[in-house]
């Protein structure tokens, strides 16, 4: 079993970091769908990530091949690629119709879903303080929609297919999330994550719209290249906070990202007005912190059995 290097500051700054990262990337999104498509952002963000991370496998020696594989290696890695390029498309879908901080609110149902289906799958056992922030975190989404919760279910406008795009995303991560744990008795996460992003890179190229992109300015270029770049330092920070703290305190770190998210939001709003951004009431603003605390409880369940 690994064990962290116990250098807790630098794990800290590492975890806060990813959350910083992944806090601000919807709102990076949300600005670049005005200019272009889902699909073009998606593939744009696959062949950036497929050419750098393929450059340092390659330096390594480490490049995946996938001959010899058996058929169950290759329907996870089937399962595993399908359910991220759907996240990535379906999020961004998702994107043009919710404001940020919605849609960074309602993707926390992804590791919620992922643990049930380690439970289904792998028969692991639902800790009380995991079944708690389950709970907790399911009554918050409630309470931060009050206002909407009534129109989302009666009527089904762009708010509401936004809402069940952002559902499906969740799904298909959590899918991903599954198959890919089976699938590091095979690959590395590196080699798992490239192969990934190179058939991102191919799947979206023919959905591809090459035309705005060459009328970006050197503003949105800096955009694109900040949402390139993110999901390569975050998940690499994600990774190395690993290696110095315990994966309950990185997760624990994690779950603030939400609101990190509304904050960056309205600070944006503020010397942007024209940015759009949620008008949270009281109940909205309790339903994202019992989000967040659900979301912590859920992670640091196995310590808090170990103490309590």
């Amino acid at each position: 079993m690994h064990q962290s290097s116990g250098r807790v500051g630098l794990g800290f700054s590492l975890a806060l970091l990813t959350a910083v990262l992944w806090g601000l990337l919807p709102i990076a999104l949300k600005w670049l769908l005005s200019s272009m498509s889902a699909a073009t952002i998606t593939w744009i963000r696959f062949l950036v990530a497929a050419v750098l991370v393929g450059v340092g496998l390659y330096s390594r020696r480490q490049l995946p091949s996938l001959r010899g594989l058996s058929k169950k290696v290759k329907v996870l890695l089937l399962i595993t690629a399908a359910g991220l390029l759907l996240n990535y498309i379906l999020y961004l879908n998702a994107l043009s119709l919710l404001k940020a901080e919605t849609a960074q609110m309602l993707v926390q149902l992804a590791p919620f879903l992922m643990m049930l289906g380690a439970v289904y799958l792998f028969k692991e056992r639902l800790l009380l303080w995991q079944k708690i922030g389950a709970w907790l975190l399911v009554f918050g989404l409630l309470l931060f929609f009050n206002d909407r919760l009534a129109l989302l279910l009666t009527q089904f406008d762009s708010e509401g297919v936004g809402v069940l795009l952002v559902i499906v995303a969740a799904v298909a991560w959590a899918c991903y999330a599954l198959a890919q744990k089976q699938l590091l008795m095979s690959f590395s996460s590196q080699q798992i994550m490239w192969l990934i992003y190179m058939a991102g890179a191919l799947c979206f190229l023919p959905a591809t719209e090459l035309t705005p992109v060459l009328e970006l300015s050197a503003w949105q270029w800096g955009i694109v290249a900040f949402c390139c770049l993110n999901t390569i330092v975050a998940y690499g920070a994600f990774a190395e906070a690993l290696q110095h703290w315990q994966a309950a305190n990185v997760s624990a770190v994690l779950a603030i990202t939400p609101l990190l998210t509304i904050g960056f939001a309205q600070l944006l709003a503020y010397f942007y007005p024209q940015f759009p951004v949620e008008s949270l009431n009281a109940v909205a603003w309790v339903g994202a912190l019992l989000v967040v605390v659900g979301s912590m409880l859920t992670a640091l369940a196995p310590m808090l059995r170990q103490r309590l």
